[in-house]
């Protein structure tokens, strides 16, 4: 059965909101939120970026049935692994076990920020393969040390632990992130209803395959269009771009010239629930069994109406 989530993006919301938005949206029968962990926004435009584990905790602790997702964390550069996994253990005993950790190897716009150097795509993969194995080790229980190429943990031990395992999703854009999924992953998350990506991890293991669907709900798809290019636009520029551009002045240069119609054919813009239901059908039609409903904008609370009054009933 298909899960229907909805975006927490910090890069548009300031803290409180962030939660209030997460109650309102267990409120009107989402599945599960997913938040985004960032220390800069893309944008200007958007102009938030609080920090999202603290948000999470405050999440964890306002509801209590929605599941709780990060959507992407990457665990490798500003973050140490043993953080992260102490962070993630947190979290899922706050929200008892309704916490999934979703990972990615990062952009440089929120990496950087340390001063430390930034890797190549296989280096950045072969250290959050890695990151992974420190925090399933981790979770494990006990004291452990560790040595390995990128990492080194030294006699740590989590003395709060939840009573089920956390499950662990890994950001995947091509055929080397999708196999390290394969390898140390339990799902794997997209940005696009690519049904050759969930194939490729499907095939070779079982597991949830999470993406992100933008519905740009507004009065009219021209409204919707242009609430997209104001404050999503660097979606336009591509994976290739958006993780190694260093600095939110970049964004705002890369992206000076997209158009609203150049959103048009990758997103859902308008009132028409069924222009929203044939967006989310690619999705579905993909393979994913996890949808992450994103709405550019500062009217979350119109859109989650819309979405309990009009879409969930449909889906």
């Amino acid at each position: 059965m298909t899960k229907f989530g909805y975006k927490l993006m910090t890069e548009e919301h300031g803290p409180k909101a962030l939660i209030d938005n997460a109650v309102r949206a267990e409120a009107a029968g989402f599945d599960f939120v997913s938040i985004s962990d960032h220390f800069h926004p893309w944008l200007e435009a958007q102009g938030h970026a609080p920090f999202a584990w603290s948000v999470l905790g405050a999440i964890a602790h306002a509801t209590s049935r929605i599941g709780i997702a990060t959507g992407l964390t990457c665990p490798i550069i500003r973050y140490h692994p043993a953080i992260i996994a102490q962070a993630a253990a947190t979290i899922a005993l706050m929200s008892d076990n309704r916490f999934t950790l979703a990972v990615g190897a990062g952009e440089r716009l929120n990496e950087h920020v340390t001063g430390a150097r930034w890797p190549s795509i296989p280096e950045r993969h072969a250290m959050l393969g890695e990151a992974i194995e420190i925090f399933r080790t981790l979770w494990q229980g006990g004291v452990h040390s560790w040595k390995g190429e990128y990492f080194v943990v030294d006699h740590a031990q989590l003395y709060d632990l939840p009573d089920a395992p956390i499950d662990i999703v890994l950001g995947v854009s091509g055929p080397a992130s999708v196999a390290l999924a394969v390898d140390k992953a339990d799902g794997i998350m997209t940005t696009e209803p690519s049904g050759k990506l969930v194939d490729d991890f499907r095939t070779r293991k079982p597991g949830s395959a999470y993406s992100e669907a933008v519905l740009s709900y507004a009065e009219s798809e021209q409204a919707g269009l242009d609430q997209a290019r104001e404050t999503f636009r660097f979606s336009a520029l591509g994976w290739a771009v958006n993780s190694e551009l260093p600095t939110v002045a970049g964004f705002e240069s890369a992206s000076a010239f997209v158009r609203p119609d150049d959103l048009a054919d990758a997103i859902a813009a308008g009132p028409d629930v069924d222009v929203h239901l044939a967006l989310i059908r690619k999705y579905v039609d993909a393979g994913y069994d996890h949808i992450v409903l994103t709405c550019p904008g500062q009217q979350q609370a119109r859109f989650i109406d819309f979405f309990e009054s009009e879409l969930r009933p449909r889906l």
